[in-house]
C-alpha cells in the first residue's frame, strides 16, 4: 500500500498569519499557477515529467501547484516547512528513500512551498504522471529537461 502525505506524522501544525512576504508570493501564484514543482526539470516524455528539489540549510522553493498524479522520494533526509494552501503551516522530518504517492481528481489540486529548515542539503526527487485526471499545465518558457539542455 502506498503512503501518502495523510499517513504521515506532523512535527508542527498551525494556522496563523503568514508573513507579508509569503502571503504576497501565495496571492501571485493563485494569480498565475506555477507548475514547476521542483527546482530543475531532468526528464520529460508523454507519460511523466522528473523533477528534483535541491535546498541549501534555509533554502525555499516557492509556491507551486501539484494538479497531476506524482509521487516524491526523499534522496536525502532532512526537516522542512510547508505553507499550504488551506492557510496552514506545517513541519516534518524526512528519511532517506521515504517515499509519498498523492493524486488528484478532476479540479483538485496543492499549492504549497518547502524551506530547509535543518543543516545539510535536502533533496527530493519528484515524478508526475502526465495522464492523470487534470491535464498537465503548460511548463513555463525556458523551463526545459537537463537532458535536453546537454
Amino acid at each position: 500500500m502506498a503512503l501518502t502525505m495523510l499517513d504521515k506524522a506532523v512535527e508542527k501544525k498551525e494556522k496563523s498569519q503568514w508573513p507579508a512576504d509569503i502571503a504576497a508570493e501565495f496571492e501571485r501564484e493563485a494569480k498565475n499557477p506555477n507548475p514547476c514543482v521542483g527546482s530543475m526539470l531532468l526528464s520529460e516524455n508523454e507519460r511523466t515529467r522528473v523533477w528534483m528539489i535541491k535546498l541549501a540549510p534555509g533554502e525555499r522553493i516557492g509556491f507551486h501547484r501539484h494538479v497531476l498524479d506524482y509521487f516524491w522520494t526523499a534522496v536525502s533526509g532532512g526537516r522542512g516547512r510547508q505553507h499550504v494552501h488551506d492557510g496552514t503551516t506545517v513541519e516534518y522530518t524526512y528519511q532517506v528513500g521515504e517515499t509519498r504517492h498523492e493524486t488528484y481528481g478532476a479540479g483538485e489540486f496543492k499549492v504549497h512551498d518547502l524551506e530547509n529548515l535543518g543543516d545539510r542539503d535536502m533533496i527530493f526527487m519528484t515524478v508526475e504522471f502526465k495522464d492523470s485526471a487534470n491535464k498537465p499545465m503548460t511548463l513555463p518558457a525556458g523551463v526545459k529537461p537537463q537532458s535536453a539542455a546537454a
